[in-house]
């Protein structure tokens, strides 16, 4: 398989010396499922988080990182961002505000820093897969690597 393109997520990650793996897969079928991702990657999914964008009516852009198996708490999220409500950000809006696609959104290298909050469950995992960027490209690495990397805070997220 051809060397992975250098994404704005692994130059960073590069330049801050924080280690990771990549792992790409086919993305012909448009599908972005994180359970499919996770098959296609050899990963379990519990491993595989993805990154959704928000608006909220005190923070105005935030960033939740969750699994890919679970469904976000629109409700915990502004109980945990100091929020009283928030709400997905339009998908037309996705790549001028972060500068990634649907599909290719990662917590990390977004055009700007956006307050960024990981579902509280990956501090029980030794390392996360995220977007590395690109439809069709996962970056593994630690979950401390991430938080550090993001300034994310842990919270609940999800609905149980």
């Amino acid at each position: 398989m051809a060397k992975p393109v250098k994404t704005n997520v692994l130059r960073m990650l590069d330049a801050a010396k924080i280690p990771y793996e990549t792992r790409e897969y086919d993305v012909s079928d448009e599908n972005y499922d994180g359970t499919l991702v996770a098959a296609k990657v050899a990963l379990p999914a519990e491993m595989i988080y993805k990154t959704l964008v928000l608006t909220g009516d005190r923070v105005k852009y935030l960033v939740c990182v969750i699994p890919v198996e679970k469904e976000l708490d629109l409700k915990a999220v502004a109980r945990a961002t100091g929020n009283k409500s928030v709400a997905m950000l339009p998908q037309k809006e996705l790549l001028p505000l972060t500068g990634y696609l649907r599909g290719g959104c990662s917590p990390i290298g977004m055009k700007k820093a956006f307050a960024t909050f990981l579902q509280e469950d990956a501090s029980r995992l030794e390392r996360i897969s995220v977007s590395a960027g690109v439809r069709g490209c996962q970056v593994i690495l630690t979950v401390d690597a991430l938080i550090r990397c993001t300034g994310a805070t842990l919270a609940p997220l999800c609905r149980e």
